[in-house]
């Protein structure tokens, strides 16, 4: 682990370690830009030991140069388990999902927890579903919370001295926003969310939608946690 002082000097993941401007810039859910970052951890079998390692978008997403840099580098053995998480600014197009599908398909021992910063085009139908079908497959998709920001700022961020607990504070409104998006994908439900920007004063604007399905299929305490529904009150 990290030391209250910054990454150490010997810390062999330095070298793979991404800037504080960065981790700013691609994780804040309030910043649509279009590229992508992937932060990943691959863990084998039975050892204790964890590889860490980050991946930018180039002329193909992170996800499929996380895929084909997997493949080319490692001679994978059946018999031995792998267990990968990706940290990802954004959650995996349609196309992204099926590439991944296929990876896992001929990797029965590899298992994919994946932890995202933002929704990419969830209006879209093709990337909810391309989503359901990760889920389906036994894939754990779920929306970065501020426990996963801090973790990838210990571990992924060469962070300044005496830094080590000083990640960007992104509002938990937004993460619950995403959240509850995600869900309506996971439910096969209408999106929710809408987003909108204001190019002149560069404005990232967040509406919600919620029609009486949500309100019927979306679990009470998750509408509770939003402050959508409020508790009966009984008065005597």
């Amino acid at each position: 682990m990290a030391s209250d002082q910054g990454p150490s000097a010997g810390d062999p993941t330095s070298r793979r370690r991404i800037e504080p401007w960065e981790f700013e810039m691609f994780y804040d859910p309030r910043d649509l830009r279009k590229e992508a970052c992937l932060l990943y951890e691959i863990k084998w079998g039975t050892s204790h030991k964890i590889w860490r390692n980050s991946s930018k978008n180039t002329t193909k997403h992170v996800e499929l140069n996380f895929i084909e840099k997997f493949t080319s580098e490692r001679r994978f053995c059946s018999s031995i388990s792998c267990s990968i998480m990706w940290f990802l600014s954004w959650s995996p197009c349609w196309e992204c999902s099926k590439a991944i599908r296929e990876f896992l398909s001929q990797r029965p021992g590899v298992t994919l927890v994946i932890y995202v910063a933002r929704l990419y085009w969830h209006m879209d139908e093709q990337n909810r579903q391309g989503l359901r079908d990760l889920i389906n497959c036994g894939v754990t998709i779920q929306i970065m919370r501020p426990s996963e920001h801090d973790h990838c700022w210990r571990n992924f961020v060469n962070y300044p001295l005496g830094k080590e607990a000083h990640w960007p504070r992104y509002p938990p409104l937004l993460m619950n926003l995403y959240a509850l998006e995600l869900h309506c994908i996971i439910l096969s439900l209408p999106f929710c969310l809408i987003i909108s920007r204001r190019c002149q004063k560069q404005l990232t604007m967040f509406r919600l939608t919620l029609q009486n399905c949500h309100y019927q299929r979306i679990p009470p305490h998750i509408l509770l946690c939003m402050g959508l529904v409020q508790l009966p009150v009984t008065w005597r």
